[in-house]
């Protein structure tokens, strides 16, 4: 079986690794999954020692020196098969070209390994409680927040970027005041097992959130936040962003994805998206280059899609992938700044709100 380079990027680039380890049988807790060879691990790795990086698309188990690669790898190693059948198997799972099929929506099954003795376990199904448990803390935490008020430090980060007061309010934009008196209060109300099981709290007992103090929830239609993305507001504050530590279920600003014809700029990250947004573009982000997520094609069904993605080369290679999901799907969709004047093109290093603020690389 011979499979395309470009095949097999648009392939790795639509899926989130998150999902696919649970198709596998793994349980995700907390980012992490067990090892596939827990035998090489002290007490068979009951503390799961296998990263998972919903941003790059990649795994790494911090014991197992060849256990770490992309979704293709995890498939290869926990089915024991050929790279090409882990391409078949991907494909056929998860249909990644089907737009008409129904959008992925929370996990009900996980499918446990096969056990050595060769019989399959029966799908244990999703606890309703739990799903229903973290939805609600995400809330409570968000509740917590406070909107931004000018002349503030989240203010003036966000009016340096040359995004304004009318969109911090439309897109509920909110800040971090009190991290003391928020850690305390979700601690009380929960109790870390739980805000660790929910991705919000860290393994050494505290909100992840210290130093990325401004929360950009994601809204759904009804304005409920499904997720949520944290931004540093500090110079020198690496990562500058970190987001809720769960598979991210829509992309930002996912309400104006609304089936009705018209066309929509996707961007990366959100900073980019509010850039377009203060402006009156109707503009939808994802986290990073690479998560874009199959089962969000059919979202854009009846929109011609502009891709506004940085011009670096990764910006490039997820253009080109993604490009092709939207083609394979009928989808019209064009690159920002093809076949207009230079003026208003990226230039290399560039992204879309530095093309706005006119900034250079």
């Amino acid at each position: 079986m011979f499979v395309k380079r470009d095949h097999i990027e648009s392939l790795k680039a639509s899926l989130s690794i998150t999902l696919v380890a649970e198709r596998l049988g793994y349980r995700v807790i907390r980012g992490k999954i067990r090892c596939p060879y827990p035998g090489r691990h002290a007490h068979g790795d009951r503390t799961p020692s296998v990263s998972l990086s919903e941003e790059k698309g990649l795994f790494n188990c911090w014991v197992c020196p060849d256990v770490r690669g992309d979704v293709i790898r995890l498939v290869e190693i926990t089915k024991n098969i050929s790279f090409p059948e882990a391409v078949r198997y991907l494909e056929e799972e998860f249909k990644p070209w089907d737009v008409s099929a129904q959008p992925v929506r929370a996990r009900e099954f996980y499918e446990p390994p096969v056990p050595e003795n060769g019989k399959v376990e029966k799908k244990e199904k999703a606890d309703p409680a739990k799903v229903k448990e973290r939805s609600e803390i995400i809330y409570s935490f968000l509740k917590m927040l406070s909107p931004i008020e000018e002349n503030t430090p989240a203010a003036r980060y966000l009016a340096s970027r040359k995004i304004f007061k009318k969109t911090w309010q439309k897109m509920l934009l909110r800040v971090i005041h009190d991290y003391p008196k928020i850690n305390s209060a979700l601690l009380e109300l929960y109790g870390l097992e739980k805000l660790q099981g929910a991705g919000l709290f860290n393994d050494k007992g505290h909100l992840r959130y210290y130093k990325h103090p401004l929360i950009f929830p994601y809204l759904d239609e009804d304005n409920r936040a499904l997720f949520f993305q944290a931004r540093a507001i500090e110079a020198g504050v690496e990562p500058k962003e970190l987001n809720l530590r769960a598979a991210n279920a829509i992309p930002y600003n996912k309400k104006v994805l609304n089936g009705e014809p018209g066309w929509v700029y996707l961007c990366e990250g959100v900073i980019d998206t509010l850039t377009l947004i203060d402006r009156g573009f109707e503009a939808v982000g994802i986290p990073g280059v690479k998560s874009f997520k199959h089962e969000w094609v059919h979202l854009f069904k009846n929109k011609k899609v502009v891709l506004c993605l940085d011009q670096d080369e990764a910006g490039r290679n997820a253009t080109a992938v993604i490009r092709n999901l939207f083609t394979g799907a009928h989808i019209e969709c064009v690159v920002f700044g093809e076949g207009i004047t230079p003026h208003f093109q990226m230039k290399e290093g560039q992204d879309i709100n530095d093309l706005f603020r006119g900034k250079r690389s």
